[in-house]
């Protein structure tokens, strides 16, 4: 088990060592009874006080994450986050505990697949509202006149005409390209794996938005970043706080999703964006500009992205293909000029040598035709239908103590709850009713609000999204009614 202790943080040891246990454990890197290490042993693997480390494990045990058998020792007690399935087999594994790891936390992956009939938990799109004949013919078309595409290698910086393509499609979107400037990678995921592998290291800043996506927090967190955060507002993120944070720590990257941000929904305005570009002009920093899903707006498009008003290569811009296309694809650009991009395209050759040919030549004829701009249109039709279904179920069911954000586009809608009440544990209810939805301490990078929960309504169809968001209002009618599920946030 790793922990990164950053000294000249502003969030005490104590606080650190606690979050970082308490993030492997919703990770499941940890198991249920598993032994950590004696406080002893901890405290000289850190460098730090026995009396730090046994507050953090006091601290965690009162809330019920682990719990100290006399004698024998500290051990994980998951029971509270998760219903734990019997053990099998009679075989030990505490002993890997000792073959250390580099992994702060994983925490977005265990909500991505589940097992749960109503899924509510990860943004993406019902097949159904794909075009996956189209694109089952394209690869059979593709196969049968180039057979050898399954023998070649592609370019390391993705195949020339899809890189070519997308220049065409980004223009559209008025974002002005090369398709030099282009690099193809595995999902948006990798894009931003890449970014952090080249140019974060431990201790460097990087500011993110509170709350903001779970799966950047885990890259950003598995290289040892000092994250600091900037809370959102309906513009996105807070820009007048935004400046004398950059003042005072100098970070390396600004992350942010300024369209339809994942999770609130919000979209930043124009006049927002160009400050930011301001801010990392006169701090000499990178902004990455992950964009998902721009494309899915229910009324009117929104802002220009960052990246076509930057002038001075300050911006690196993610676009995901997955969620709007062809998931099984895994296919996503990266965007940026100068060293930058040649720095990240040398990270790209280490990583894979390239994404598969195979499916970079399957979305070429789509991406390329009349019929991507018709996809697009039935799908933001279809995704406003879901959408609105599931603000007017919120609107007739929920507890008048909830609130939401309302979209215009994107696949989420962001819910708060009394301040008392624990997402975590609400979650627990709803499993045991076949229901998933993303707790809002996974969107949290340093201090957590638990008080938060997202609501995907994107993958489910109108009957299951009925289902499932009325019986996640009965659950928070009954949580405020019996005042259960309470949080147990830290305090140091």
């Amino acid at each position: 088990m790793h922990i990164e202790i950053q000294r000249n943080a502003d969030v005490s040891i104590t606080k650190q060592i606690y979050l970082s246990i308490l993030d492997h454990i919703r990770s499941d890197l940890l198991e249920e009874e598993l032994q950590l290490p004696s406080v002893r042993e901890l405290s000289k693997q850190l460098g730090v006080s026995l009396v730090t480390v046994v507050k953090a494990y006091q601290k965690l045990e009162q809330d019920g994450f682990i719990t100290s058998v006399q004698g024998k020792g500290t051990f994980i007690r998951k029971i509270k986050m998760e219903e734990t399935e019997s053990k099998k087999g009679t075989n030990s594994y505490d002993w890997q505990l000792s073959v250390q790891d580099y992994l702060p936390r994983s925490q977005f992956a265990r909500f991505h697949q589940v097992p749960e009939k109503i899924h509510l938990s990860s943004s993406m799109i019902d097949p159904g509202l794909l075009p996956n004949r189209y694109l089952e013919q394209e690869i059979h078309k593709m196969l049968s006149e180039n057979p050898k595409v399954l023998s070649q290698y592609g370019e390391i910086q993705g195949d020339k005409a899809l890189r070519q393509a997308m220049v065409e499609y980004l223009q559209r979107m008025d974002l002005p390209t090369s398709p030099d400037n282009i690099l193809v990678t595995s999902g948006s995921q990798q894009g931003i794996d890449l970014i952090a592998r080249t140019f974060v290291g431990p201790g460097d800043v990087v500011v993110m938005e509170a709350p903001t996506y779970p799966g950047a927090i885990d890259v950003f967190r598995g290289r040892g970043a000092t994250i600091l955060t900037i809370p959102v507002d309906s513009d996105g993120m807070r820009v007048d706080l935004l400046h004398n944070l950059c003042d005072k720590y100098k970070p390396k990257i600004i992350y942010t999703v300024p369209t339809f941000h994942n999770p609130t929904g919000a979209v930043m305005p124009t006049k927002r964006r160009r400050q930011i570009l301001e801010i990392a002009k006169s701090t000499q920093c990178l902004v990455i500009e992950d964009d998902p899903c721009s494309e899915i707006y229910f009324e009117r498009k929104p802002p220009a992205s960052m990246k076509s008003l930057d002038k001075d290569g300050h911006v690196i811009y993610l676009k995901g293909l997955s969620k709007i296309l062809a998931p099984g694809c895994r296919i996503g650009i990266l965007a940026t000029s100068g060293s930058i991009f040649k720095r990240l395209l040398a990270a790209k050759a280490n990583t894979d040598l390239g994404s598969p040919l195979l499916t970079q030549k399957a979305i070429i004829p789509f991406i390329t035709s009349k019929r991507m701009m018709d996809h697009l249109k039935k799908l933001r039709t279809a995704l406003k239908i879901r959408c609105d279904l599931v603000l007017e179920i919120l609107s007739q069911h929920a507890p008048e103590e909830v609130s939401w954000f309302i979209p215009k586009g994107g696949l989420n809608v962001w819910l708060t709850l009394p301040s008392w009440i624990n997402t975590d544990h609400l979650l627990i209810e709803a499993k045991k009713e076949q229901i998933t939805f993303l707790p809002g301490s996974a969107c949290y990078p340093t201090e957590q609000e638990n008080h938060h929960l997202r609501l995907s309504f994107s993958y489910m169809n109108e009957q299951q999204l009925t289902q499932g968001v009325t019986t996640i209002c009965n659950l928070l009618k009954s949580a405020i009614d019996l005042k259960i599920y309470q949080d147990s946030s830290p305090h140091f």
